[in-house]
């Protein structure tokens, strides 16, 4: 599978709700297994015993309870989501749909639905599974526990000024990593005038969309083993129209299809842009909020100030971070650096 489809499918999992909560569920009906296992050959004391009717009203509340809960988890996570969208920018949903807190206990709670559904098929009038049943009410009291750090956690984050350090926190994580991949001495960042020269080959955008990232490494494996200047037209985070000029090839071996599709699945195209290789689009979200902030509809000049603290922070790393870009990507021998 190509670095594009596998980024892809990577940045996929990461935004969606439903990935860890499925695991969760599979992997509370394959517990549920194993403990009536469990339960067949283990004995227990009179403390961990319970009459069939009990184990059977015991499972059921429980997985009524679950249910609810992952309901209500639901509606407020799109209160939030509303609440958010109105009140900052839409582009902040992208950070609050990945927060492991609630993929955690969308996990928790779905899981121990299972496990408790799996539990209770298998209680019988000469058979309950004692151990099942005291993990399920420990699971349950530990969903509730879980909920309130959630609840408590995105209560505080909808203050303007805990999403600004949030969205600050990403820029300063993602900034320190870029700059650290754009050291490389084979990398070099800046405008390429080439004169009358044709490149040998042109890579072409395949459809429209934003350059969410580039695999960097494999572009200058490429470019040394055919002693070539690979050159990006495009920055990440740039929308590029379907058909555009992608990558110019100068030097090298003559223009093969092979070669050009192998190029540009080194480029990862989507609808919008990430954070992951695009520190920029962090100051995008804080300049949105900060507008927002002062139109009409919201006049909030406060929340504006405190946005504007933060991206003054964000701006000061960035003009005291020293870049070493030293050439360019690996160009020929005796061709001309700019």
């Amino acid at each position: 599978m190509s670095w594009r489809r596998v980024f892809r499918a990577r940045l996929y999992v990461r935004d969606s709700l439903w990935a860890l909560p499925l695991a969760g569920a599979l992997l509370g009906s394959v517990l549920a297994l194993v403990d009536v296992r469990i339960d067949q050959s283990a004995h227990f004391g009179s403390q961990l015993q319970y009459s069939s009717s009990t184990a059977s009203a015991v499972l059921a509340a429980i997985v009524g309870a679950t249910a609810a809960l992952t309901g209500f988890v639901v509606t407020v996570t799109t209160l939030v989501v509303q609440m958010a969208t109105g009140t900052f920018s839409a582009r902040y949903m992208r950070l609050w749909y990945r927060d492991r807190m609630l993929k955690v206990l969308l996990a928790l709670l779905v899981g121990t639905l299972s496990f408790s559904f799996a539990l209770m098929r298998r209680v019988e009038s000469n058979f309950v599974p004692n151990l099942g049943v005291t993990i399920a009410g420990v699971l349950l009291i530990l969903s509730l526990l879980v909920f309130l750090v959630f609840l408590d956690r995105y209560l505080h984050r909808l203050r303007p000024v805990a999403v600004a350090a949030l969205v600050h926190g990403y820029f300063q994580r993602n900034f320190e990593y870029e700059v650290k991949r754009a050291d490389d001495p084979d990398v070099h960042l800046g405008a390429l005038d080439a004169g009358d020269e044709q490149p040998t080959m042109t890579v072409r955008s395949p459809r429209p969309g934003a350059i969410q990232a580039v695999d960097g490494d494999a572009l200058v494996r490429w470019a040394r083993t055919r002693d070539c200047l690979v050159v990006l037209r495009h920055g990440i985070g740039d929308f590029v129209p379907s058909g555009a000029r992608l990558i110019d090839v100068y030097g090298g071996p003559e223009p093969a299809r092979r070669e050009e599709l192998r190029l540009a699945d080194m480029v990862a195209l989507g609808e919008e842009r990430t954070i992951e290789q695009d520190p920029a689009f962090a100051i995008r979200i804080l300049v949105d909020v900060a507008n927002l902030a002062l139109s009409p509809a919201v006049n909030d000049p406060t929340t504006a100030v405190q946005v504007l603290d933060y991206l003054g922070e964000t701006l000061r790393l960035v003009g005291t971070t020293e870049l070493l870009f030293k050439s360019l990507w690996l160009p020929p021998v005796g061709a001309r650096t700019p």
